[in-house]
C-alpha cells in the first residue's frame, strides 16, 4: 500500500512558523486503527485525511487525528489539507467543500492568496473574578487575567502584549485543573489587533503553535470590544503565526478564519503487505490504547 503525504506549515508564509500538519490524501478509507497509527507516525499535533466524497455537495471528507485520537474540529490541519488540495494535487475549484464530524466546512482563498476558513463564531461567557476557577488557573499561569471566559475553552484576557508574552505556565497546575481542556490567553498586540497563545497540556499539547479554532471565540469578542469587523491577529508562540480575522453582521454566527500556508515536505507512505501491517497495526493499537 503506498500514497502521498505532506507536511504543511499553516498560518505561515514561510517554513519553521506557523502550526505543522501532516497531510494524506486518499482514494478510499482505510481501517480506523491504520489512521491512527499513521498519524501516531506523524507524530505531528494533527494529520488530516481526506478522500473523494460520494455525496453531491461535498467534493471531499475529511477527518482529523492526533498522535492518540481523533478530534472533531481542527483549524490549521483544515487550512494544511486545502492548500495541499491546490497547491500540490492541482484542484482548480474556488471553494473546496470538506465534510467532517463535526458538519460541512468550506474553504476559499481571498484576493491576498490566504486560505480562508468559514467556522460557527462560538460565544463565551464571563466568570467572576473571584471564582475558584480563576483563582486554580491563575495560579498555573503565574499571573491574573483581567477577564476570564468560558465556553468549550477558557479564554483568560491580559491587560498587555508583554503580559501575555512572558507567561510561563505550570503546565501539570493547567492539566489539573477539572472539566478544562484548554486555556488561551489574550491581549490587544503591538502592531496588530491582538495576541494569543493556547496551553492544552490536558490534551497532550503543552503550548500550541498556532490554534485556528480559538479564534472562534476570540474573533467574536475582540471584534465586539474594538468595534471592528475585520481584525489581524498574531499567536505568539515560539513558532509564531499570523491570522486575519472577519466577524461582519451579514453574516451573523460565523468568523472567517484566513491565513498562508507552505509546504514543507513531500514524500510517499509506503506499507508492508497487508498480513505484516495488520500484525503492525495491532501492536501499535495495543500500545495507543
Amino acid at each position: 500500500m503506498r500514497f502521498r503525504h505532506f507536511q504543511v506549515d499553516a498560518f505561515a508564509d514561510r517554513p519553521f512558523a506557523g502550526n505543522p500538519a501532516a497531510v494524506a490524501p486518499m482514494e478510499r478509507w482505510v481501517d480506523d486503527r491504520l489512521l491512527q497509527c499513521l498519524a501516531a507516525e506523524h507524530n505531528l499535533s494533527e494529520t488530516a485525511f481526506f478522500v473523494p466524497s460520494a455525496e453531491d455537495g461535498r467534493d471531499f471528507d475529511l477527518r482529523w487525528m492526533t498522535p492518540t485520537a481523533e478530534v472533531r474540529l481542527c483549524g490549521h490541519a483544515t487550512v494544511a489539507a486545502a492548500h495541499v488540495r491546490w497547491n500540490e494535487l492541482g484542484f482548480a475549484g474556488e471553494a473546496i467543500r470538506f465534510g467532517s464530524a463535526s458538519g460541512a466546512r468550506v474553504v476559499t482563498r481571498d484576493g491576498a492568496g490566504r486560505i480562508v476558513l468559514d467556522f460557527p463564531a462560538i460565544e463565551t461567557v464571563p466568570v467572576a473574578v473571584g471564582d475558584a476557577l480563576v483563582e486554580r488557573v491563575s495560579a498555573a499561569l503565574g499571573a491574573r487575567p483581567s477577564e476570564v471566559h468560558t465556553s468549550y475553552d477558557l479564554v483568560c484576557v491580559f491587560e498587555s502584549e508583554a503580559e501575555v508574552a512572558s507567561l510561563e505556565p505550570d503546565f501539570a497546575g493547567l492539566a489539573g485543573v477539572p472539566d478544562v481542556r484548554a486555556i488561551g490567553c489574550t491581549a490587544a498586540g503591538d502592531g496588530v489587533d491582538f495576541v494569543a497563545r493556547l496551553f492544552a497540556p490536558a490534551v497532550g499539547i503543552d503550548e500550541d503553535p498556532v490554534t485556528g479554532s480559538l479564534y472562534t471565540m476570540l474573533g467574536p469578542y475582540w471584534a465586539r470590544r474594538l468595534g471592528k469587523d475585520a481584525m489581524t491577529a498574531r499567536q505568539i508562540s515560539t513558532r509564531g503565526g499570523d491570522l486575519w480575522i472577519g466577524v461582519s453582521a451579514d453574516r451573523p454566527g460565523r468568523v472567517r478564519i484566513a491565513g498562508h500556508a507552505v509546504t514543507y515536505s513531500r514524500g510517499e507512505i509506503m506499507l508492508p503487505d497487508e498480513v505484516e501491517r495488520d500484525r503492525a497495526v495491532a501492536r501499535m493499537t495495543t500500545r495507543l490504547v
